[in-house]
């Protein structure tokens, strides 16, 4: 898959990376995932990222789905993440569509707190 992040983004330093695929599902987890969420790569690969990490946003939001349906990035979206079994954490969620034919999406989890 192929993201665009554009000149005008820049994750910091302590942002979690998730690569889904174009259902949703986790394909890879990248720098930060584990340091945020507690969840090895073997646990997540595979499972919906939005029920695995308890992604749930301030406004209702569904920001993948939103990406995946539409193609159009999403930034700066205020939301609570509890993967399973560790404790809430405040995050902000970015969220980019890839642009090629395979309907993924890359997800930014920074921790704000």
């Amino acid at each position: 898959m192929l993201f665009e992040l554009l000149d005008d983004y820049y994750p910091a330093p302590q942002a979690a990376m998730f690569v889904l695929d174009q259902g949703g599902r986790v394909l890879g987890c990248g720098r930060g995932s584990f340091e945020l969420t507690g969840l090895k790569d073997e646990r997540a690969i595979g499972r919906d990222a939005k029920d695995l990490l308890g992604l749930v946003t301030d406004d209702g939001a569904d920001v993948i789905g939103t990406v995946r349906e539409w193609g159009v990035r999403q930034l700066n979206k205020p939301a609570t993440i509890e993967a399973e079994g560790d404790l809430p954490a405040r995050v902000t969620v970015d969220c980019f569509p890839a642009y090629d034919d395979d309907g993924g999406v890359l997800l930014v989890l920074t921790p704000s707190e």
